[in-house]
């Protein structure tokens, strides 16, 4: 059977909970591969594994028990070794990177933070900014609405100011956030998100850079600002011993 891993920890770390369990229906018993100065919180996996709520919040579960008692570097939701021996096999073959990444990690959590324009303000703010998109509007306004070409001209104006409002706004967001950060982490691009940045925060700095992430918002109105957070630090651990089976999600 192959093998389901949550993550990988210190061979010295705490016991887990011996009635764990994680993924599956019914629910799989978690238990500890340990190789060396490593071992990987991993259990059976289960036939016809998706990321479904349940399975989503088993994942989190085990990652949490593991994380009470010191650092755990996780693995993402769908990660399948072919067998125990193969997890193992990779630990020893990665000994100096996991352990480099357990003493980078310890007692830090990572912080998610994506932005978006909230459309009717950032538009009153590049046309309060800019005299020439207020002239012009002003004109097609005076002539009747402006003929076909100035209305074009207008919104392409427009467009090029709030995509330009946009790499200032994104820049800004990260730069205020990452001198309260060990580490930041670019994620992909996606649509409607001009910002989308993991930040590695000391736990015990995480008020004050929560409290930075709400001045932030608070001190750009233009800006809808979401911080999704203390999670394990996904974004700073390289995949190991495992690939996607199937479906993966974060």
């Amino acid at each position: 059977m192959s093998t389901y891993v949550y993550g990988i920890v210190a061979s010295s770390h705490a016991d887990l909970p011996d009635a764990l369990v994680g993924v599956g229906d019914p629910p799989l018993p978690v238990r500890v591969l340990k190789e060396g100065t490593l071992a990987a919180v991993v259990s059976d996996a289960p036939d016809g594994l998706r990321p479904k709520r349940r399975e989503l919040l088993a994942h989190q579960t085990v990652l949490a028990e593991a994380g009470a008692d010191g650092c755990v570097l996780p693995m993402r939701f769908g990660s399948v070794a072919p067998d125990d021996s193969s997890v193992t096999g990779v630990l020893a073959e990665r000994a100096e990177h996991y352990e480099e990444r357990l003493r980078a990690l310890e007692g830090r959590v990572e912080y998610n933070i994506k932005a978006s324009h909230v459309e009717e303000a950032v538009l009153h703010q590049v046309m309060a900014e800019s005299p020439e998109l207020r002239g012009l509007a002003e004109a097609n306004r005076q002539s009747g609405g402006g003929s076909y070409d100035q209305k074009i001209q207008l919104g392409e104006m427009v467009a090029a100011a709030v995509k330009a409002k946009e790499a200032e706004d994104a820049a800004d967001v990260q730069q205020s956030l990452q001198p309260l950060a060990a580490a930041t982490s670019v994620g992909p691009e996606s649509t409607g998100w001009l910002v989308n940045v993991s930040f590695l925060v000391d736990r015990d700095s995480a008020a004050r850079f929560l409290e930075a992430a709400e001045d932030l918002r608070k001190g750009r109105p233009h800006l809808e600002l979401r911080v999704n957070g203390p999670l394990p630090p996904y974004s700073f651990v390289e995949p190991g011993p495992a690939a996607p089976a199937g479906t993966t999600t974060e």
